[in-house]
């Protein structure tokens, strides 16, 4: 078996990509490798978030912030009611160029399963200084998206713990679930179970990818 990436290299040269670098062999999955992005900050800042299908279902909330993307996974994706927070764990950053990444990760490799990029656009942070909220955990943005629209927060509660909850707008919702009514991919418009088809996928990967789709009855247009 071929040894993950950086098994026996000094990754600090990738900085904070450092442990994304380190669970991934990049011959074998097709993930990009990891590289601190050099665009010019002046670009609208990228929100990413992908649905993903590993050992279980959930959604990869990502934002773009001093040129990597700050992720966290949350079980039951965004929910548009104020009144419910997500939780949503803090994982490691990931690179600019995982904003393209929709396909299948090899069984067996880290977080092995479909992937779907469920919606992107651009964010704009409401706290004025970003790395301060972070620190203080308490990080307010307005989103640009597909799907994701207006004003959210993420409040830390401990540790790598945090809750995604939206605020009252006009784009908050009590009664609409984006997870259900927008299923189908935004750059795709593939289900789950199809972008599992297209890259090939084992028949049990393929299997949990259609078990991730929600019923066509509920479903509508991405």
């Amino acid at each position: 078996m071929a040894k993950r990436s950086g098994a026996d290299d000094d990754l600090s040269r990738y900085g904070r990509l450092a442990e994304y670098n380190r669970k991934r062999r990049f011959d074998v999955t097709p993930e990009p490798p990891g590289r601190a992005s050099t665009r010019k900050p002046a670009r609208a800042l990228e929100f990413v978030v992908q649905k993903h299908r590993a050992s279980h279902l959930h959604y990869d909330f990502r934002i773009e912030h001093e040129g990597v993307m700050l992720s966290w996974a949350i079980a039951k994706g965004p929910s548009l009611d104020p009144s419910v927070r997500r939780l949503a764990m803090m994982t490691e950053p990931h690179p600019m160029d995982y904003n393209d990444f929709e396909g299948v990760i090899p069984e067996g490799e880290y977080g092995g399963g479909t992937v779907m990029i469920w919606d992107r656009g651009t964010w704009e942070p409401e706290s004025p200084d970003v790395n301060k909220a972070l620190a203080k955990g308490d990080l307010k943005m307005r989103l640009h998206g597909k799907k994701m629209k207006g004003s959210w927060v993420l409040v830390r509660m401990r540790d790598r713990q945090w809750l995604l909850i939206k605020h009252r707008d006009q784009h908050a919702s009590a009664t609409q679930d984006l997870t259900l009514a927008k299923p189908k991919s935004v750059v795709s418009r593939r289900s789950m179970a199809g972008i599992a088809r297209a890259a090939g996928a084992s028949a049990r990967q393929l299997e949990q990818a259609a078990g991730a789709d929600p019923p066509r009855a509920t479903a509508k247009p991405a």
